[in-house]
C-alpha cells in the first residue's frame, strides 16, 4: 500500500520515492501523437515514407505504452485512494482503450503500412490522440490535484524555497506597505 503523507500519497511503483509511471508516459504519448502527424503527412503527400514512419511510431507507442501501463496498474491496484477516484478509473480505462486502438491501428498496417494508413488508420490515430488528451489531463489531475505519487518534502530543507514561502513573503511585504 502507498504510504500516506500530510499532503499526498506515495507511489508504490517508485524508484527512490520517484513514481515510475510519469517517467515513462512521454514515450507512448510522443509516439502515438507522432503517428497521427505522420498519418496526416502521408494523407497530404501520398508519400509511402510517412506511412512507414507511422507504422514504426505505432509500434513504439504500443510497446512503450504497455511498459508504462505496468507501474500505472501497480499504483492503481495497491493504493486504495486511487481506486476511490472516478478520474483514476476513467484514466485507466481510457488508456486501455487508447492502447487497444493503437494495436488495431498497427494490425491494419502490418502487411502494407501505406494501405493501412488510408481511411481507418488515420481515423483511428485521430480518435486515439483525442482520447490520450483526455486521459493525459486526468493523469495530471491525479498527480497534481489528488497528489497521487506527489508528496511534499517533509525534511524542512525545501521550506525556504517553496512557492508558499515566496507568496507569504510577498503578502507580508504588501501588507507592510499599506
Amino acid at each position: 500500500m502507498g504510504t500516506y503523507h500530510r499532503h499526498g500519497v506515495e507511489s508504490t511503483a517508485a524508484v527512490f520515492r520517484h513514481q515510475i509511471h510519469p517517467m515513462l508516459i512521454p514515450f507512448p504519448i510522443a509516439s502515438l501523437i507522432g503517428a497521427l502527424v505522420t498519418d496526416i503527412a502521408h494523407w497530404a503527400t501520398n508519400n509511402v515514407f510517412w506511412a512507414d514512419v507511422s507504422f514504426w511510431l505505432l509500434l513504439a507507442g504500443v510497446v512503450t505504452g504497455a511498459v508504462a501501463a505496468i507501474p500505472g496498474m501497480i499504483d492503481f491496484s495497491t493504493i486504495d485512494r486511487v481506486r476511490s477516484l472516478t478520474s483514476a478509473w476513467v484514466h485507466a480505462g481510457g488508456n486501455v482503450v487508447a492502447l487497444t486502438l493503437a494495436i488495431i491501428n498497427l494490425s491494419l498496417r502490418w502487411g502494407d503500412p501505406a494501405a493501412g494508413a488510408q481511411g481507418w488508420g488515420l481515423a483511428l490515430s485521430l480518435v486515439m490522440v483525442a482520447l490520450l488528451g483526455v486521459t493525459g489531463w486526468l493523469g495530471g489531475e491525479l498527480s497534481y490535484r489528488h497528489r497521487i505519487g506527489a508528496i511534499d518534502d517533509e525534511s524542512g530543507v525545501a521550506d525556504d524555497h517553496s512557492v508558499e514561502v515566496a507568496r507569504a513573503g510577498i503578502r507580508r511585504a504588501v501588507n507592510e506597505t499599506r
